[in-house]
């Protein structure tokens, strides 16, 4: 096996424990939102914030969460007015669903210290 020096392999927290990276936290904070309702707002000032002073791994989540943000938003949106019609029910849970799927999938990848494969589509 050959070792390139210029490359810096990923490793995971030195105890073996949680890393609260920042990628990690914007995550935690947008899975709160399911219960408090306010902290994905936090998490989304948080990752524009942080979106420039990172390492590079750390750059495709930014961009993965920001754009998990505002779909999820905007589906939201579009779900809540077509409850009117009842099709916007089924169509809340499954953002729901595709918002906390993203968010879990940017935790295990950020644990890893993992840069998202692909930062910029609508699936994982």
């Amino acid at each position: 096996m050959t070792n390139i020096p210029d490359q810096k392999i990923p490793t995971p927290p030195a105890n073996g424990g949680f890393d609260l990276n920042n990628p990690t936290i914007i995550s935690l904070l947008y899975l709160g939102s399911f219960i408090t309702g306010i902290t994905g707002l936090v998490g989304i000032v948080l990752a524009y914030v942080w979106r420039g002073d990172q390492e590079p791994w750390a750059a495709s989540h930014f961009t993965f969460l920001i754009r998990t943000f505002w779909i999820g938003l905007i589906a939201s949106i579009v779900s809540a007015i077509l409850t009117i019609i009842l099709i916007g029910i089924p169509m809340l849970i499954a953002v729901s669903v595709w918002f906390a799927v993203r968010s879990v999938v940017s935790i295990v990848k950020a644990q890893r210290r993992e840069p998202m494969p692909n930062p910029e589509t609508l699936w994982i």
